[in-house]
């Protein structure tokens, strides 16, 4: 047996009692799920500091530790370390005993939608930290750095597209795992990101021309890589899957349920819950658009907002607005003094938080994980991994990023700093968009970016990852 998992076997043995506690234990696909005579005796803190403990939870009379992908093999350890008798794997979704009604407070109703935007995210990250690999591949070897392949070799064609499909298809990935966490069917999850992708979609959205769902106007959104439209559609078709599932007799429930759930969804989804971001977004960025128009003080202010709230505006498919913007302004004007600014300060503070958090968690997966968020962000030019996992899975590291996304925006305006190219990536190369003016713009333009960087991997650093240690 794996040494590794065998002292873990024995630490959550005796955390919860020994096995003279313990009646059964079982497990799902994530789960360790104990029956125990006295639930008083395990300490969640305590359990929770075991190192491959993911967390704790109590339902339906069960003491349950959530240990993720590895279960498997940690349950065979428990059980063998225990001396404990083995039972057959059980359905993830069983949870639903009602349990006491819990006062809503503005606290608990912030950290049940983080859970759940956590909780559908976090699983994603393999997906894409290979993905990241791959467009980090393209951007070394190709001709804007080292040029050892050509963009027309099937090698980059290759890199390219396999990269770009990792976040391309989010909603896709974010309809399995969102169901997931709100106890709907899974594939319906993703049959309804699926939609959102479809090519026919597409082709509706890039024509232009005015679209009806039902007759119901829809607004033209292009969902590709977003992430805001799927989680809220799945919350409310999780909803309304339960009910048709509840009041469709056994004999028709298969074909109907899941029909009638979809049909319902069309209109909510594409003509409401998906294009609220971009609502949203709209009226966001434009607000702070209006910051540049001021001038002054105003619109310093606003590319500091910019840099501390880019990546908040990437996570709902807000910043299209900011985009569309900026590639006005440098059409007209050949150059952009205040949304380029922001947007790449707020980049590299990815890229520095990142780098604190790797230098202040102490597990070595994780932090080595942190590292690799690191490369991918500064080199490869991929932001989603250390924002999906480390931002939004350990939350106050986003503090961490804004502020040093904040800060290297200001100083960016404040020197008056233009950016002249709209690079399409977020790497170091990206500093290639302050070349075109005097060499003072490109020299502040760097010390800006490492501004950011550096003053987010400080404030994470100080701040914190984890709320305890682990």
């Amino acid at each position: 047996m794996n040494k590794k998992y065998q002292e873990m076997a024995q630490q959550i043995v005796d955390a919860v009692g020994g096995s003279e506690n313990v009646v059964s234990v079982t497990h799902c696909m994530t789960r360790l799920r104990f029956n125990l005579k006295d639930m008083s005796i395990p300490k969640d803190d305590e359990i929770k500091n075991i190192a491959g403990v993911l967390g704790t939870a109590r339902s339906g009379g069960q003491y349950q530790i959530i240990i993720g992908q590895t279960v498997n093999e940690v349950y065979d350890a428990v059980t063998v370390v225990g001396n404990l008798t083995e039972a057959a794997p059980i359905n993830e979704n069983i949870d639903n005993v009602k349990s006491e009604p819990k006062k809503l407070t503005w606290k608990s109703v912030g950290n049940t939608i983080l859970n759940k935007i956590a909780g559908s995210l976090t699983p994603l990250i393999p997906m894409l930290i290979a993905a990241s690999m791959f467009k980090m591949l393209v951007a070394v070897l190709g001709p804007t750095m080292l040029n050892v392949i050509s963009v027309h070799s099937d090698l980059y064609q290759l890199f390219s597209f396999v990269g770009d499909a990792g976040f391309y298809f989010f909603p896709i990935a974010i309809g399995y795992t969102a169901a997931k966490q709100f106890n709907t069917s899974p594939i319906l999850g993703i049959f309804l990101g699926a939609i959102m992708l479809d090519p026919g979609l597409v082709k509706i959205v890039a024509a232009g021309k005015p679209f009806t769902v039902y007759g119901i106007p829809m607004h033209l959104t292009n969902y590709a890589s977003s992430v805001l439209p799927i989680l809220l559609s799945v919350w409310i078709m999780s909803y309304i899957e339960r009910f048709f599932n509840k009041h469709i007799t056994a004999a028709l429930r298969t074909i109907l349920a899941p029909t009638l759930t979809i049909a319902i969804m069309l209109p909510l989804a594409l003509c409401v819950l998906g294009p609220l971001g971009g609502f949203v977004g709209e009226y966001v960025s434009k607000g702070i658009i209006s910051f540049g128009q001021l001038g002054g003080v105003a619109a310093i202010i606003g590319v500091g907002l910019i840099g501390a709230l880019w990546e908040l505006l990437v996570i709902t498919g807000m910043h299209l607005v900011m985009i569309s913007a900026m590639i006005t302004i440098v059409a007209q004007t050949g150059h952009d003094n205040f949304i380029i600014l922001g947007s790449l300060a707020a980049s590299f503070a990815v890229a520095g938080m990142s780098l604190g958090a790797a230098l202040r968690l102490k597990d070595k997966k994780e932090k080595s994980l942190a590292f690799g968020y690191f490369i991918a962000n500064f080199v490869g030019g991929v932001t989603e991994p250390g924002l999906y996992g480390i931002a939004i899975k350990y939350r106050r590291p986003f503090i961490g990023m804004m502020i040093g996304g904040f800060v290297g925006g200001i100083y960016a305006a404040i020197m008056h700093v233009s950016g002249y190219v709209i690079v399409p990536v977020a790497n170091f190369m990206s500093l290639t968009a302050y070349v075109g003016g005097s060499t003072a713009n490109l020299i502040n333009g760097i010390i800006s970016a490492a501004i950011a960087l550096i003053v987010a991997a400080i404030a994470t650093y100080i701040i914190g990852v984890e709320p305890k240690t682990k």
